[in-house]
Order: structure tokens, then sequence, then C-alpha cells
């Protein structure tokens, strides 16, 4: 039994990786390593000699219980080990990433509306009295102006909102340009609402307008069969049922024929065959002349929808906080492919 020439084997032994590791300890401190030999050797040690012998083994374990002990410590804190590559193993394949529903319907939208000619217009989020109301024809008493319904922001001595719709673009487009104007305004809008699973504070709207010479309700009404059809396929249709909206006169909700039971009466559409999906109307003859626009030369018509709305409808999602809690388990259901 030669101890010294065990320790300087533990000594000499290089460890590497967590297989060199375990190579380590099975040759030196598992149960039939050579510690565990020295130990069954002992009963054939002369008594006198027995413990010196001992000590000498229990000195050896330590050292190596020390040895492994450390370089487990320091191999767990690696970054990185060091492996082997074997170059002929498949690749493992990419995780792709997936685009946020309400950014997929924005898109698709946005994309329907530029084959038939409208440009994207965008404007600030915190808008003034002018642009969020009183341009749109909207009465110093409407309730749309109290704190109930409108996020209202100081700003030096002006009394700023967060604006409750995108048509404040609007303003701005008409203020700015000459018609024809076909524009579409795609944004965040913010409401003084409790979150629920069908309400949030905050939501996306795109808001469509086109203004030109002789412009009629007959215009609005096929651009809008236009969108339907593009978007919820060809077999869909559409129906206009009267409505009251500041800005717009006559005003109308459209409703879509339902893409689950085609008409025909579901639970989605509550047995009615119709699901609702926007608000339009003729521009109103008063939000004309206040942007600086001959009302008696020029008509026009606005339309504006919320993307929640139409990605509810799309996808099935049944409650709107899914979409701004960013679960990635909801997310991925989004990737492509899948």
């Amino acid at each position: 039994m030669n101890i010294k020439e065990i320790v300087d084997a533990v000594q000499a032994f290089v460890i590497n990786s967590n297989h060199d590791l375990e190579q380590f300890r099975i040759q030196f401190l598992g149960s039939k390593g050579q510690i565990k030999e020295l130990y069954g050797a002992l009963k054939n040690v002369p008594n006198e000699d027995k413990r010196l012998v001992g000590q000498q083994i229990n000195e050896l374990r330590q050292i190596a219980e020390d040895k492994y002990a450390l370089h487990k410590t320091t191999l767990s804190h690696a970054t990185a080990e060091t492996v082997e590559l074997d170059l002929s193993r498949t690749g493992a394949d990419a995780q792709i990433g997936s685009h946020h529903p309400l950014s997929l319907v924005r898109k698709e939208i946005i994309e329907i509306f530029n084959r038939i000619g409208y440009v994207v217009s965008e404007g600030p989020e915190i808008e003034d009295d002018w642009h969020n109301f009183s341009a749109l024809n909207f009465p110093p008493e409407h309730p749309a102006r109290d704190m109930q319904d409108t996020f209202f922001v100081e700003k030096g001595e002006q009394e700023m909102a967060l604006r409750t719709h995108t048509s404040s673009v609007q303003v701005r487009v008409m203020e700015n340009s000459k018609p024809p104007i076909r524009t579409i305004s795609p944004g965040r809008v913010y409401r003084n609402e409790a979150i629920s699973a069908r309400a949030h504070c905050f939501f996306h709207q795109i808001e469509g307008l086109y203004i030109d010479k002789n412009v009629s309700f007959a215009d609005l009404k096929q651009t809008l069969l236009f969108f339907a059809k593009e978007l919820f396929g060809e077999k869909a249709t559409i129906r206009l049922r009267p409505s009251y909206f500041p800005f717009t006169e006559p005003s109308a909700e459209v409703d879509v024929s339902c893409t689950l039971c085609h008409g025909k009466g579901c639970n989605v559409c509550k047995y009615s065959g119709w699901l609702e999906i926007l608000g339009c109307g003729m521009v109103d003859p008063n939000v004309l002349d206040a942007c600086g626009i001959d009302s008696t030369i020029y008509s026009g018509f606005a339309f504006g929808m919320g993307v929640e709305r139409i990605a509810q409808l799309k996808y099935r999602v049944t409650d709107l906080r899914l979409y701004s809690e960013n679960d990635i388990r909801f997310l991925k259901q989004f990737t492509p492919g899948i």
C-alpha cells in the first residue's frame, strides 16, 4: 500500500469538465475507489502501525474531498463548459418570434385600405380641446367632455386630454391639406373606464376619412363592403343601422355577417347572424367648415373601428385584458405556422 503515490495521483489529476469531475470521484472517492480499498486493506496492517496509517488515509481522503468540492463549485458557476462538438448532429431549430395579435390586425387593415388609395396619418396622443372635441362638433355640454369618460392633463395653464379617438388626427389632416383627402388614422386612444374583460382604459382605433366633390353615402357603403370582404372573406355581407355621432350626419353602425355561422345564428353572434364592427357616417358640414374646407363644394365620409374588436372577431379572444398583459403563452399562439 503506497499512500504517497495515491496522494500524488490525486493532486496531479486534471479536472476541466463535469465528466472529469465524475471520473475523479469514481477513481478516488467512489465505493470501489482507491481510498475505499485502502480502508479495506487497513486490517492487514500490524496493530502498532494501524493508528499512523489510518491518519494518513484520513488525510488523503480529506485532500481528495477538498479538491472535489472546489472543482464542483467552480464548474457550477462557470458560464460555459468545454464540450466536444459533434458536427454531425442536426442543428437545432431557430426559435421563431411572433407579432402581437393587434399588430397583425392593424397591419392587415392598413394594407386593405392602402390598396384603394388611403394613406396613413398619425398625430399626438395628448390633444387640446379644439382637436379632440370642438372641431368635431362636440357641444360644450357633451358627456364625453366629462371626467368620467376622458383623462384630462394639465399642461401649464392649458387643459389637455389624452385623445379619446383618432378623429383628432383627421382634424389635423383637414386643417393642413386640401381635398381630395383619403386617409386612415391608426393609433392608441384612452377612455376613463373600469378595466374588465369587455372594456379597458386604453385601446386602439383605426379611423378613415374621404373628402372630395360629390362624395355620397353610397360611396361609403361600397368602401365598407369592400373592406369587410377583404378582411372576413368573399361571403361576408354588411348591414347599416341608423346611429348618432356628433361629427357625422347621417350616421350608422355597421354589422358584418357572423364569420362562424355565416348569418345562420350562433352563440358568438347571439343568434342574430350579425356582429358589430364599426361606426360611420357622412362628415357633418360644421366639421368641414371648422377645419377650413368649404362644405358647399366638398363632402365626405368617415368611419372608425376598434382594432381589439376586429381582433376579437378574427381570433375569438374573449378577454380584452389579454392584449396588454404580455403573457407569453397567449402571444405564442400567433407564431407563424401555429
